[in-house]
């Protein structure tokens, strides 16, 4: 029987990110969506690390199964670190990649420094709360406007230097190779027996203990009154 993790997540492009990256383990990923309604995780952490480990642990609890969660997002140096942990919501709540994208436009109109950085957190947690944590970043610049149709989020506007284009004209293939979260699954990917094996052990130790019958073992049952 395979494994089953679930990634905390109802975003169909990272779900097909990380199901290429783990093709080859004995695991099934279940995303969100193979799921009823549950209660959305708090992402009210200051950090990446604080988010990925709230949306894993709270998705792990409810679900009773091990989950993994990633929080990414991107760093824009003239924006002094902007959007960061609001980068799913810059344009405010609901916001569409599309909306997100035009207003981190706006902010750099003029803005003759364009440096920025997508960096990753992915965190696997189990139901009883131990977690593990795995980082990576890759730095680029803002486009002056979208190139390219493929990918999600911010794609179209982040120039890889490494790739001479946009995440949003890289294929599947090419981008995982050097994305933030590319190189943070790529990480997971190396260890991924070692986590499975972790994983394994975790889930046993919270299992209750077997129930002890030694203490029945001198009772006569034909009696209507056990012995003590």
């Amino acid at each position: 029987m395979e494994n089953i993790i679930v990634l905390a997540t109802g975003n169909e492009g990272k779900v097909r990110e990380f199901r290429a990256m783990l093709a080859d383990f004995p695991v099934e990923l279940r995303s969100l969506n193979d799921f009823g309604p549950i209660p959305e995780a708090k992402e009210d952490g200051e950090t990446f690390d604080d988010n990925a480990y709230k949306k894993a642990s709270f998705t792990a609890k409810v679900l009773g199964l091990p989950a993994i969660a990633d929080d990414s997002g991107l760093v824009v140096e003239a924006l002094g670190g902007a959007p960061g942990v609001f980068s799913a919501r810059y344009a405010g709540e609901n916001a569409t990649d599309q909306e997100n994208i035009d207003k981190l436009l706006k902010e750099m109109t003029d803005k003759t420094n364009r440096a920025a950085a997508f960096e990753c957190v992915i965190s696997i947690a189990v139901p009883s709360g131990p977690a593990l944590t795995y980082e990576a970043r890759c730095e680029g610049e803002i486009t002056t406007q979208p190139q390219g149709k493929e990918g999600f989020g911010y794609d179209p506007v982040f120039f890889s230097k490494e790739l001479g284009k946009t995440f949003a004209e890289a294929t599947m293939e090419e981008k995982n190779k050097v994305s933030h979260r590319g190189r943070a699954l790529s990480e997971v990917v190396s260890e991924f027996d070692k986590i499975l094996k972790w994983l394994k052990q975790r889930l046993d130790e919270a299992k209750p203990p077997k129930p002890d019958h030694t203490q029945f073992e001198h009772n006569d049952w034909s009696e209507d009154i056990m012995v003590k």
